[in-house]
């Protein structure tokens, strides 16, 4: 009886009225252990523990209930993500692409044209370290004494660093002070040296020993005698300071000049005077004219250089010797 309950109430829930509990067994077919065998197959129960006293809670789920909750997060998902794509294709439209495109266009042609900055900088950077160590030779410095490094070349030679070059154009500016430093001293020195022919004439008494013209003995010559036309202009022979401009003794009207570096002149028998004492005069200004002054027998320059005080040779520095010399 027991087994004929429980088909009756199975078959009462599978909609089959319970008016036919009696009726003769054609539903054997449906056997209760392989009914409940099939619901646990397809039923799950979920519990929830809340705490150690609390009551347990339970809950059957179908698998039809867990496929439509995966279904639907799964919609509930690709809904989010479609709606994203929606956001973000509305709000990039097509003109602002292009215009990101093309400031990525500009942007590389800016750092090609960048590079190519550099390496033409590179390229003068080390001409002019070329150039200054050519320069420090010519002013006698030693090109590594000096802190310059010969130039690098190259087309293949990869793009230097900023820092690099900054540091190469901070060597190469304190080299190129250092040569312009020398090179100034040598100009100076050379602007000092008695190096031009003070006037124009024919040199007629030598450096030396020679036979006074007066009192015809044998006499030291401390300068060179140019005869000129009365007149003729007398130049200074290098740059420096008139230290004297008046009559001196035999040498009549005449102009003294300090150069420097130990190196003096003096221009004798001058007819005028056109500098006066502490006048600085530069190679080649007028400072007198050719006349017949002092201790004297005719219109002539009476011309001496003397190095740290003492008369020496003036054609040894003479770069333009006068007619007859």
């Amino acid at each position: 009886m027991a087994r004929l309950f429980l088909r009756t109430k199975v078959r009462g829930r599978l909609g089959v009225s319970t008016k036919c509990a009696a009726a003769p067994i054609h539903f054997a077919l449906l056997d209760v252990e392989d009914f409940e065998l099939r619901m646990a197959r397809n039923c799950h129960t979920l519990i929830l523990v809340p705490h150690a006293r609390a009551k347990l809670r339970k809950w059957r789920v179908t698998n039809l209930q867990i496929g439509l909750a995966a279904g639907a997060l799964l919609l509930l998902t690709a809904g989010s993500l479609f709606i994203g794509w929606a956001y973000f294709e509305k709000t990039v439209d097509g003109e602002e692409l292009a215009r990101l495109r093309d400031e990525n266009t500009a942007l590389r042609q800016a750092n090609l044209s960048f590079e190519g900055s550099v390496r033409q900088l590179q390229d003068q950077l080390a001409a002019y370290e070329d150039r200054t160590m050519e320069l420090a030779i010519v002013a006698g410095l030693d090109p590594e004494g000096a802190g310059i490094e010969a130039g690098i070349g190259g087309e293949d030679r990869e793009v230097a660093d900023l820092d690099l070059l900054a540091s190469r154009a901070s060597r190469l500016d304190q080299a190129l002070d250092r040569v312009e430093t020398r090179l100034e001293e040598q100009l100076r020195w050379i602007s000092s040296v008695p190096a031009i022919t003070p006037a124009r004439g024919i040199l007629t008494s030598g450096f030396g020993v020679r036979r006074d013209p007066i009192t015809r003995g044998r006499a030291h010559h401390h300068g060179v005698d140019i005869a000129a036309s009365p007149g003729a202009p007398v130049r200074a022979t290098a740059d420096g300071l008139v230290t004297r401009a008046s009559r001196q003794g035999g040498l009549g009207k005449a102009v003294f000049l300090s150069h420097g570096y130990g190196l003096s002149t003096r221009y004798g028998h001058l007819s005028e005077i056109l500098v006066e004492p502490g006048q600085r005069v530069r190679r080649g200004d007028l400072i007198g004219h050719v006349g017949n002054t002092g201790r004297s027998t005719g219109y002539h320059l009476h011309y001496e250089v003397h190095l740290d005080g003492e008369p020496v040779n003036p054609m040894g520095y003479l770069l333009d010797r006068p007619a007859g010399s």
